[in-house]
C-alpha cells in the first residue's frame, strides 16, 4: 500500500507544477550562458516545446522521469496506490510524446529530448556538454550546403589578392 493517504497523494501530486520546473531551469541557464537564444513554450509547434532554438530548428523538451515514463530508471516507480490509473496517464504521455516528436520532425525540427535523470549533480554537466555539442552538430548540418558555380566563382574572386596599381 501506499504510505500517503489518497488526500495526502492528491495534494502533492497537484502541486507538481508543468513549467519553470527545476529541471527546465538549468538546462535554460546553461544555453543562454553559452550564447545559445531560444523562445519558451512556442505556440504554433505541437505541445508547445519547452525550449525552440530556431537558429538550430531545434526544439528540447525537458521531461520528468515519472511523468513521462522514463523506462529503466530509479526515478520511474508508479505509486502503489491507483495503480491503473497512473499507468494509464503515464502510457498516454508517452504516446503523445512519440507522436509530437513525429509532428515536429515532419516539420523539418530536430528534437532533443532531456530527461530529469540525466541533470542530477553527477552527470548533469556531460548532459549539458552533450546538448550544446549537440546544437553545434545540428547548425554545422544545416548550414553546409555545395556552393553553386556561381557562388564558387564569388568566393575565388574575393579571396583573389587585388593586383591593381602594384607593379
Amino acid at each position: 500500500m501506499d504510505k500517503l493517504t489518497k488526500e495526502q497523494r492528491h495534494r502533492c501530486m497537484s502541486a507538481i507544477k508543468g513549467k519553470n520546473t527545476k529541471p527546465e531551469l538549468m538546462v535554460r541557464k546553461f544555453l543562454f550562458g553559452r550564447g545559445f537564444r531560444y523562445r519558451l513554450n512556442h505556440p504554433r509547434l505541437p505541445r508547445h516545446p519547452n525550449l525552440v532554438l530556431r537558429k538550430y530548428r531545434t526544439v528540447i523538451f525537458v521531461n520528468g522521469c515519472f511523468w513521462h515514463g522514463h523506462e529503466g530508471c530509479w526515478y520511474y516507480v508508479l505509486p502503489k496506490s491507483n495503480t491503473d490509473f497512473w499507468q494509464k496517464k503515464i502510457e498516454r504521455n508517452k504516446t503523445r510524446d512519440a507522436e509530437d516528436r513525429r509532428k515536429l520532425s515532419t516539420l523539418g525540427w530536430h528534437c532533443i529530448t532531456v530527461w530529469e535523470c540525466q541533470l542530477k549533480p553527477q552527470v548533469r554537466q556531460q548532459t549539458l556538454e552533450s546538448i550544446a555539442h549537440a546544437l553545434y552538430r545540428i547548425f554545422i548540418q544545416n548550414h553546409s550546403r555545395p556552393y553553386t558555380s556561381e557562388e564558387q566563382h564569388m568566393q575565388r574572386v574575393a579571396e583573389e589578392p587585388e593586383t591593381y596599381g602594384r607593379n
